[in-house]
């Protein structure tokens, strides 16, 4: 089988390679040269664990290549569109400018019996219309949404909790199709639905909107806590024991950022004002804005410790939205410290793995190259994004290179007890301050 997949970003670039593992022979077709010659070395554009050994793999096996001619991909059996579909500049709707021009580029290559099947995250509606496109050269379409998870995404693509196909009404075909490319995967167990098209489009979005919903709620708590006296980690703990409601995706902390979940609540909402349903999705706004409200509460928490001490120098520990990624869209992380600059605070950054792609974003950000640089002489370290490396550090050795002993935890990730014992103030959103013994 002959395999092809337009868009080497993120979801195009693990897409291709975890195709070429399963022993297909794969293309991958992008516009950006500069991102096609990385890919042709076997180097991935981004930092994603386990990708660069796929990718080489496949390259050395001569099962994988690239190229930016969408000609190449004429004779596949199967196109996948896996291209992004980013907020649209002055909306909150999706921008289809890439799938678009995807398809369009495609369909003097189509031919009798190639399967489009679309993996990029797009409006109800979306994929009837290309459909509309597609099947007057003889060739079909299916939407096979993706669920991967930054920092899991090899793992999620060869080993998937679920696989959805949206086709056309009795489009077994396609169905058959999609079973041999996923022949080894479906083998396992791996549950597998097949929906029509809309039902498709609709469950990316609906999870993305329900996690959005669930981490919001817990820094609504989180907030309420932060009146009372709360701790919303316990407060979460107990809550999570409820089988209906479970722990996963209840850390309170700095909110949720990232090129999924901020968008598509927003892309979903506009959608259903378009619709008719505003009202339907209108708490979606809400929860948009709690998320948001929770980089604020971060930024006015560092400016009162920093008053309270006298000082200005602030450790931001991550950058990334997440750990395990070099994503710097919408991060929580990268906009509490561009606030802080603004507000005349000096700032020394440090990321594992985003230094790169946050220079990029905020050239103005001063981003060193250790976790000793960032902490050294700091007056207030704070907790961006929960890398293992900071949630390893040894608080007693930290202690001897700050200026004062102050840790905000955007995260509740760290040992609070254990860097009070090092003499540390720890405060953790939506949790008591944890002071040193007197």
């Amino acid at each position: 089988m002959k395999i092809a997949v337009i868009g080497c970003g993120y979801l195009g670039a693990v897409h291709a390679a975890a195709m070429a593992s399963l022993g297909y022979e794969t293309v991958g077709v992008d516009v950006d040269e500069a991102k096609i010659e990385r890919l042709r070395r076997g180097e991935p554009p981004f930092y994603e664990p386990g990708l660069p050994e796929l990718l080489r793999a496949g390259v050395d096996a001569g099962t994988l290549r690239f190229t930016t001619d969408v000609a190449e991909a004429a004779g596949s059996d199967v196109v996948f569109i896996a291209v992004g579909t980013p907020q649209r500049a002055g909306s909150d709707a999706a921008d289809l400018t890439y799938v678009d021009a995807a398809i369009e580029s495609l369909l003097p290559h189509l031919t009798e019996g190639t399967l489009v099947a679309g993996k990029s995250t797009v409006p109800v509606g979306t994929a009837q219309r290309l459909a509309d496109l597609v099947t007057p050269t003889g060739a079909r379409l299916a939407w096979n949404p993706e669920f991967l998870r930054e920092g899991f995404a090899v793992e999620d693509t060869l080993t998937p909790d679920r696989l959805v196909y949206g086709v056309a009404d009795a489009d077994d075909a396609s169905v058959a199709r999609l079973d041999e490319v996923y022949a080894t995967i479906l083998a396992r167990g791996t549950d597998r639905l097949v929906v029509n098209f809309a039902t498709a489009e609709l469950v990316k979005v609906s999870a993305n909107a329900f996690l959005a919903t669930k981490i919001s709620f817990i820094n609504a708590m989180a907030e309420l806590s932060e009146t009372v006296g709360a701790d919303v980690t316990q407060l979460a703990d107990a809550i999570g024991l409820d089988a209906r409601i479970g722990r996963r995706f209840l850390n309170a902390g700095l909110g949720f950022g990232g090129g999924c979940l901020p968008k598509d609540i927003r892309a979903f909402q506009a959608r259903a004002e378009e619709l008719g349903h505003g009202q339907t999705l209108g708490f979606l706004r809400e929860v948009d804005q709690i998320n948001l409200r929770r980089r604020d509460r971060m930024v006015e928490v560092i400016d009162r410790e920093l008053a309270a001490v006298g000082g200005d120098r602030v450790a931001m520990l991550g950058l990334a939205f997440k750990p395990n990624s070099d994503d710097v869209r919408d991060s929580p992380a990268l906009d509490v410290s561009r606030r802080l600059q603004e507000g005349g605070r000096v700032v020394k950054a440090y990321d594992p793995e985003a230094a790169e792609t946050a220079r990029w974003v905020l050239p103005t950000l001063d981003i060193v190259g250790s976790i000793e640089e960032a902490i050294r002489g700091a007056d207030v370290l704070a907790l961006g994004t929960e890398w293992q490396h900071f949630r390893d550090l040894d608080p007693a050795e930290v202690a001897g290179m700050t200026a004062a002993r102050v840790v905000v935890d955007g995260r509740n990730a760290l040992d609070a007890a254990a860097w009070a014992a090092a003499g540390f103030k720890v405060i953790g959103l939506g949790r008591p301050d944890t002071v040193p013994a007197a």
